[in-house]
């Protein structure tokens, strides 16, 4: 995780290194989910995600390969997501990322 700085941060190494972090490809927008068994959807609580963001689902298990999810544009919301899915067995696990906006 890339080192979060608060906008009132005034020392500088914090400053350089959380930079050099978000160069080196580090940053504040994955997770891990398990999808519901039986439910339609499943909603995903996350800080980071607002209104203008994308979620780009990725499978972890192979329970998760058949459980057809996705998360439309319009089930998008400020620090939240609803990822509509169909599983059909117990381990349906994900990483997500939560970019943009």
């Amino acid at each position: 995780m890339a080192i979060q700085l608060r906008p009132e941060e005034k020392e500088i190494w914090r400053i350089v290194q959380s930079i050099i972090q978000l160069v080196q490809g580090r940053q504040n927008s994955i997770g891990d989910v398990t999808l519901d068994i039986g439910a339609t959807f499943t909603v995903v609580s996350f800080v980071n995600c607002s209104l203008d963001c994308r979620v780009f689902l990725q499978e972890q298990t192979a329970t998760a390969v058949a459980a057809q999810a996705r998360v439309p544009a319009v089930d998008i919301a400020q620090g939240s997501f609803t990822i509509r899915h169909n599983v059909a067995g117990a381990g349906a696990t994900f990483s997500f990322l939560c970019i943009g906006g």
